[in-house]
């Protein structure tokens, strides 16, 4: 077998995500050829997706010390680098590939993926639309597009992106997610009968998994926005069945992790110690996953003393990073920074913060499971505030229920008994953070907060030491902070009421995970 061919076996092997048959194939090959480029770069990618990314630093190193003109192995690289946090190495290179080969598509995409992540999606937009002047068909940008257009509220614009994608691609399932998200089913039912027709369409059978959730959660959503939730349930519980069978999510141990956050807390040792505190204050938003921490997030960051940084994981990466190893925590290696007269912690996150480059002292994160670090926000972020969103427990938990997530975070909301369970896990724990520290947490009621929108709000920026503005209830119109999650189109809209409830129509369907919710098992 030539090297061509070894190269697309390996390649083949990754797309199947056989990494450790790729691995021992590609080392073989790296005996054979030990100055070859496109073997190391090869080697890195496979690393890469392996989660293992500073090997993967190691290899694309290699493989441009043998070439450095090899753009490819520099946009991985640049790639690695981002996934890692080190911004500034990722767009040093992502610019230099462009600067050199100004049509590089890939790296125009990447380099959009980098601004994106720090919330500077207009810049993103900018590169999708170079790239897509040198190639106007190319999904991967349009779709791109359509995200970027979807996270600043551009919403017909972002349709309109799909719709190119639906008419190049009928058969883009992801895309017709997309759609889904957009379309409001009960005034314009075209793209439900297209739905359908795909369902019904002799090779469906063949469809990959991926594709068949991304049509059931379409649909899921279409025939509840249409009030037909006997079929809007049946297609929701297909696609959170498949999502679940790949899916090794083990819920006890995250009741272990928080066993020993509790543990861990009720030494007092540990509570008194006192940080320095920093010029630059975070609001950290959270509670539990669409409990209404986008639109708390939306009003705070309107106000012209606040910038929005979207739903960050610096501080979950900082901790586990640092004091988290086999679920248990390192006790000595946290006094010993809490004893530090610097305060490493709060100046990690803030370098991470730097980089998006806000032009106000007062920043949020509206990371909704935050809620598991509070204790260490208090001990390391002493000038810091928490607010905390929570919702009618049946109303929270079918909207998880009922979409598809990206991040690996939320493998526990795919299945009713699960759903339920964390749901409790998450009670208990907030039950035991107010015990401790209840002056430093604001409880924002989703209920609350469409109901009384203006009382709610000036509460809200009272306890952030934030005078009242008219804006922060105008933040539909604001489009000051881009969205990354599945609230962009509710965050597009003035505060309504009709998701108040909504469980109502699904109780009959969730008897299972509402049963645990009313036990509190």
């Amino acid at each position: 077998m030539d090297l061509k061919n070894k190269v697309l076996e390996i390649q083949q092997l990754i797309n199947l995500n056989k990494i450790s048959k790729a691995l021992l194939k590609c080392e073989k090959l790296i005996k054979k050829f030990p100055n070859n480029s496109f073997i190391f770069n090869l080697y890195g990618l496979i690393m890469q997706k392996d989660g293992q990314l500073l090997r993967s630093v190691v290899q694309f190193n290699k493989a441009l010390s043998y070439d450095p003109n090899n753009f490819a192995a520099m946009n991985n690289l640049a790639n690695s680098q981002k996934n890692l946090y080190n911004f500034k190495d990722a767009e040093y290179l992502f610019r230099k590939i462009i600067k050199e080969d100004p049509n590089n598509i890939k790296a125009l995409n990447n380099y959009a993926n980098l601004k994106k992540e720090i919330n500077k999606y207009k810049d993103a937009k900018s590169l999708l639309l170079m790239a897509l002047e040198i190639d106007p068909n190319n999904i991967d940008i349009i779709s791109n597009i359509a995200a970027c257009c979807h996270g600043i509220g551009e919403l017909e614009e972002a349709k309109n992106y799909a719709l190119k994608i639906a008419s190049l691609q009928p058969y883009n399932t992801t895309n017709h997610r997309f759609l889904s998200s957009i379309i409001n089913y009960s005034k314009e039912k075209d793209h439900l009968e297209t739905l359908e027709k795909l369902l019904s369409i002799e090779n469906f059978k063949n469809f990959l998994p991926s594709e068949k959730i991304d049509l059931y959660f379409a649909l899921g959503k279409a025939y509840e926005d249409v009030k037909n939730f006997k079929n809007s349930h049946k297609f929701l519980a297909k696609a959170n069945y498949i999502m679940k069978q790949n899916s090794n999510y083990d819920i006890s141990k995250t009741a272990k992790l928080f066993d020993n956050i509790i543990k861990l807390f009720n030494d007092s040792e540990i509570l008194n110690f006192k940080k320095k505190q920093s010029t630059k204050k975070i609001i950290f938003i959270c509670g539990m996953p669409r409990s209404g921490t986008t639109l708390v997030e939306q009003i705070v960051a309107s106000h012209s003393k606040v910038s929005g940084a979207g739903e960050l994981q610096y501080l979950s990466n900082i901790i586990k990073d640092n004091f988290l190893e086999n679920l248990k925590f390192n006790k000595q290696k946290i006094i010993e920074e809490l004893s530090n007269d610097e305060n490493i912690i709060l100046e990690k996150f803030l370098q991470l913060l730097n980089f998006h480059d806000f032009d106000t002292d007062i920043i949020t994160d509206k990371a909704p499971q935050n809620f598991i670090w509070i204790g260490f926000i208090k001990l390391f972020f002493p000038n810091c505030k928490i607010i905390h969103c929570s919702r009618n427990p049946k109303d929270n938990c079918l909207s998880l229920y009922k979409n598809y997530f990206s991040s690996s975070t939320m493998s526990w909301a795919y299945d009713q008994i699960e759903i339920g369970k964390y749901y409790n896990l998450y009670r208990n724990i907030m039950i035991f953070w107010k015990s401790k520290f209840n002056d430093f947490i604001f409880d924002a009621s989703y209920e609350n907060l469409v109901n009384s929108p203006e009382v709610e709000v000036k509460k809200m920026l009272s306890f952030c030491n934030l005078n009242w503005e008219a804006d922060c209830l105008n933040f539909y119109n604001n489009k000051k902070t881009p969205v990354q999650t599945v609230s962009v189109s509710q965050a597009s809209k003035p505060i309504y009421k009709s998701s108040v409830n909504s469980s109502e129509a699904y109780a009959e369907y969730l008897s299972d995970m509402f049963h645990i919710l009313d036990s509190k098992i």
